[in-house]
């Protein structure tokens, strides 16, 4: 997620360094490379460029404190107008009101519009929120059989009929979850390939005869600009809420969200930053802005681990620590939550001080560990030195790795033993909050 875009800034920002004064010439210098990556990243050209000017008029004439550079008073600057450029502060769900919170989604095919009314609803569930979701599309082959799977696997109901319109179908569901007393109702409407005026009237009749709260568009921030005017004219027809940006974690440069609530006047509500159900974010302006400068984003991975580490099984491993009896048992316990928060690569990112440039996080890692520590009997799992050559064959026929792959696990899992014993209370400690995936740098063939 804005990969280019955060490298091409962060050059930008080193030739201020060593700087004294910011002035119009040193200033102007740099701001010209941070519109040129802002251009590269399919930034709205109106948007960069007023962008740019607000940094400048900012930063010109500013005297460096001491305890700072001109780059890093620049970064600050940059920051601060970056938060702003995204909207400023997070915008929740309006769900306020007697009865359920109509949510209505919109969108063209292929934005993912069907499995962001999944995350939405898990998103709302673990809130303990009841949800209802509404199969509205009735022209996608396979679109209401999609989402009827998506309630089933995170446990929510779908309304759908067989013999209703899209605005008959939309209408009724509401009525359903009044009467069952749910908290909101996802209306999952119809796409089209592009705008055209046939969809837009259905939408508009749905919208008169629910009168949603929310009316969010759901864009493939994949497709840059082409996003933007999108969202420009379903703001025109619809006077959407918000936009949900799907495949925020496939998109290098970020265009679509730094134009987007420039352009339309709306903020972005949520980001896709996966395929699986639980990879939807609410979007926070401030912390994507330090994500866009590789200043990382604490507070979102410290949530992510809050969400993901069971509280006894942590208090449990903090009492193993302290008596130096870390076994791999506890070792698979600490992968397998580890995993709950995501994919390695977005954790990585949220790391202040982590530049993922020529590195390749190996995600397949974890599951080959897992493999072989699986294919452990339980009394091999605590006291692994009872693993001698014929168990290791075992083990590397039933995980379907190498020996050489398991003594390799055996090696480091004793590093990791030794280091244990010989930590004091303030070490164990450090250890629980300084636990990092493995990364290896790309090759370059040539």
């Amino acid at each position: 997620m804005f990969d280019e875009l955060t490298s091409r800034l962060n050059q930008a920002f080193r030739k201020l360094r060593g700087r004294g004064k910011l002035t119009p010439g040193n200033v102007d210098e740099a701001l010209r490379d941070v519109r040129r990556a802002l251009l590269e990243a399919d930034v709205n050209l109106k948007v960069a460029k007023d962008f740019t000017a607000r940094v400048r008029e900012k930063a010109v004439g500013r005297e460096v404190l001491n305890s700072i550079s001109p780059g890093q008073m620049v970064v600050k600057i940059v920051h601060d107008e970056l938060i702003a450029l995204l909207g400023g502060r997070a915008a929740g769900l309006k769900m306020e009101g007697t009865g359920p919170a109509v949510i209505m989604l919109v969108g063209l095919q292929g934005s993912g519009k069907t499995t962001a009314a999944g995350k939405l609803a898990r998103h709302l569930k673990v809130q303990s929120k009841k949800v209802l979701m509404a199969a509205a599309d009735v022209y996608r082959p396979a679109a209401v059989e999609q989402l009827r799977q998506l309630g089933e696997r995170i446990g929510i109901e779908v309304f759908y009929s067989e013999n209703d319109d899209p605005v008959g179908i939309c209408r009724r569901a509401v009525d359903l979850a009044g009467e069952q007393g749910m908290d909101a109702v996802i209306l999952d409407t119809a796409g089209r390939w592009h705008v055209d005026d046939e969809m837009m009237s259905e939408l508009e009749r749905i919208r008169a005869a629910v009168s949603p709260q929310e009316i969010l568009l759901v864009a493939d921030a994949m497709t840059g600009q082409e996003a933007v005017s999108l969202a420009g004219e379903f703001e025109r027809r619809l006077n959407i809420d918000g936009v949900v940006l799907t495949k925020m974690d496939g998109d290098a440069r970020g265009g679509a969200a730094l134009s987007i609530t420039a352009v339309t006047g709306q903020p972005i509500k949520f980001v896709g930053v996966g395929e699986k159900l639980d990879a939807l974010e609410p979007f926070y302006p401030d912390r994507m802005a330090s994500r866009i400068l590789g200043m990382g984003d604490v507070v979102t991975l410290v949530e992510k681990a809050q969400a993901a580490i069971d509280a006894d099984e942590q208090k449990e491993l903090e009492r193993k620590l302290r008596e130096k009896a870390f076994t791999f048992q506890d070792f698979l316990t600490q992968l397998r939550q580890l995993k709950k928060m995501g994919p390695l690569e977005n954790l990585l990112e949220m790391m202040p001080g982590v530049d993922l440039k020529g590195i390749q996080v190996d995600e397949d890692a974890l599951v080959r560990v897992e493999a072989m520590i699986n294919s452990m009997t339980p009394q091999e799992r605590d006291h692994p030195r009872i693993i001698d050559g014929s168990r290791r064959k075992r083990i590397a026929r039933g995980s379907g790795r190498t020996i050489q792959e398991v003594n390799q696990l055996l090696k480091q899992f004793s590093t990791i033993q030794q280091m244990i014993e010989g930590m004091d209370e303030t070490g164990w400690q450090k250890a629980l909050l300084n636990r990092r995936p493995k990364m290896r740098r790309k090759r370059k063939y040539r």
